[in-house]
C-alpha cells in the first residue's frame, strides 16, 4: 500500500527545532491500472473506479485515436512499471487487440517480472491459477495461428494446382475487402500473407484498406460530420 513517510529535518542552525514533514511513498509492489476508451465521447469512469477499488495507486487512461499502436498512456505506464509490480485492467480487451497480441503482451510483461490482472475475467498471473489460464490462452493462440498458416498453404497449393502463377486480379470484391480488414486487424498474418490467401498483391491489400476504413474509424467520421 502507498502511504506517508515522516522525515525529520532541522529548520535552521541557529534555532535547531526539529520539524516533521511527510512525503508520498510509492508502494514496494505497486498495482498500476490501465484504462482505454474507443472515442473521446466515451467515459472511462467505470474502468477508473473499478481499478481504484482494486487497489491501483495510479491509473493511466488512453483514448483510442484510430490505431491501437498509438497508446501514449500505455507507453508511459510501461516506462514507470517495475519488476514486482502488477498491471491491472478492467477487461482483457482493454490491453490486447487480439488473443495473439494479448499473449505477446503478457509474455513480455512476464519476462520483465511484471504481473497482470484482469478484473472482469478474474485472471491474475501472480497466482498459480492465473498462470495456468495464461498458458491455456497461449496454447489456443498458437493453435489458431497454425490453423491460419495451414489454410494459407492449402490455398496456395490449390491455386498452383489450378495453374495460376501470376496475373493477380487488380481489385477485391466487397466481401474480400471485409475479410482482408478482419485478418489485418487480428494481426496474426502479414499483409503479404493476406494477399497470398486472397490472390492479390500486397499493394492491392494496402490500397483496399485505405479505401475502406475500419468500422470504428467510419463511426468516428460519421459522428464528427454530424456534430
Amino acid at each position: 500500500m502507498a502511504g506517508v513517510a515522516y522525515v525529520s529535518a532541522i529548520n535552521s542552525v541557529a534555532n535547531p527545532v526539529v520539524v516533521r514533514e511527510f512525503c508520498y511513498v510509492r508502494p514496494v509492489s505497486a498495482l498500476l491500472g490501465y484504462a482505454r476508451v474507443s472515442t473521446a465521447d466515451q467515459d472511462a469512469a467505470l474502468q477508473i473506479d473499478a481499478l481504484k477499488n482494486a487497489g491501483c495507486y495510479k491509473v493511466f487512461v488512453d483514448q483510442a485515436s484510430g490505431s491501437l499502436d498509438e497508446r501514449p498512456e500505455l507507453s508511459r505506464l510501461l516506462d514507470q512499471i517495475r519488476p514486482g509490480d502488477t498491471l491491472v485492467v478492467w477487461r482483457l480487451d482493454r490491453l490486447g487487440r487480439s488473443i495473439r497480441h494479448l499473449i505477446d503482451s503478457l509474455t513480455e510483461l512476464s519476462g520483465k517480472q511484471i504481473g497482470f490482472r484482469s478484473l472482469t475475467e478474474n485472471i491474475d498471473t501472480t497466482t498459480s491459477g492465473g498462470r495456468l489460464i495464461f498458458h491455456i490462452f497461449a496454447a489456443l493462440a498458437e493453435f489458431e495461428r497454425d490453423l491460419i498458416r495451414e489454410r494459407t498453404q492449402a490455398g496456395l497449393s490449390a491455386a498452383r494446382a489450378r495453374g495460376r502463377q501470376g496475373g493477380r486480379p487488380p481489385t477485391l470484391s466487397p466481401d474480400q475487402v471485409k475479410t482482408a480488414r478482419r485478418m489485418y486487424e487480428q494481426r496474426d498474418m502479414t499483409v503479404e500473407q493476406i494477399g497470398d490467401v486472397l490472390g492479390v498483391s500486397r499493394t492491392t491489400i494496402y490500397r483496399a484498406l485505405r479505401k475502406q476504413p475500419s468500422a470504428s474509424a467510419a463511426k468516428r467520421r460519421a459522428a464528427k460530420a454530424a456534430s
